[in-house]
């Protein structure tokens, strides 16, 4: 409406626009227009499940409209990521699979992504095994906005790691905390600061880590308050969370 009032766009093509809000219907897809200002996050693609031909031809909706914010496609394998890019040129591919019961392989792809913020989001892994859903989480926050501080292998089992880092998580505004076996790493970060810790279960671990339900009933045991924890190996999950709370504290600064 803006840029109809500026003379940017015509009434015509702001018609046309608008028709195509709530959802485009392109056959085996209703893709969801309206997302990024019910939500603030534009609709992600997910690719397991998907062919080729699927993500690229949701992909080239989605970037069909204007001004929704970031595109992404999210854990794709090699064919979806190939069919995806020869038809929507012009996009970051990281390397950023779901943990160890998917194919750590898979890749987040980001298209337009969204002008820098400057709010400070830490990334904190126990281990290096963790990293496959770490780096599903960083995209997903570069894809919005926010470069986050990665902080890696400061697991438990050498506390002096996490202790040597305290003062850049406590710098934070909103910390990730990635960790499998048990989970302990997000208690300790949950009693390091008091800014929001969102927990990332993993499913790294030997026998009686249960491929991550182990640690996920440690972070939603923890005695540290205010935990906040996600599925497990859901680092796209945690930076949605990140999101959802930066953008709403951005909505209360503006009132």
């Amino acid at each position: 409406m803006e840029s109809v009032r500026t003379g940017a766009v015509s009434a015509d093509d702001a018609v046309t626009s608008l028709r195509r809000l709530p959802f485009a219907d392109i056959g085996f897809a209703r893709v969801d227009h309206h997302r990024s200002l019910r939500q603030g996050m534009a609709e992600t693609v997910f690719g397991p499940g998907k062919s080729p031909a699927q993500c690229a031809a949701i992909v080239a909706e989605l970037l069909a409209q204007p001004g929704s914010g970031p595109v992404v496609l999210s854990r794709a394998d090699a064919e979806q990521v190939e069919a995806a890019l020869a038809a929507n040129a012009g996009a970051t591919v990281v390397e950023a699979g779901g943990g160890h019961r998917t194919d750590s392989r898979l890749h987040t792809v980001v298209w337009r992504p969204a002008p820098t913020r400057p709010e400070r989001v830490a990334v904190v892994t126990a281990g290096t095994a963790d990293l496959p859903v770490a780096d599903e989480c960083a995209a997903t926050l570069i894809a919005h906005g926010i470069e986050p501080l990665r902080i890696t292998d400061v697991g438990v089992a050498g506390l002096h790691r996490i202790l040597d880092a305290a003062e850049e998580i406590a710098a934070a505004d909103i910390v990730i905390v990635v960790a499998g076996m048990e989970g302990a790493l997000a208690s300790v970060v949950g009693g390091l600061t008091a800014a929001p810790v969102i927990a990332v279960p993993t499913s790294v671990g030997y026998g009686a880590s249960l491929e991550g339900v182990t640690a996920l009933l440690g972070m939603l045991a923890s005695c540290a308050s205010g935990l906040s924890v996600v599925g497990i190996d859901n680092g796209f999950g945690a930076a949605c969370a990140v999101m959802r709370q930066l953008n709403a504290r951005s909505v209360q600064s503006n009132v």
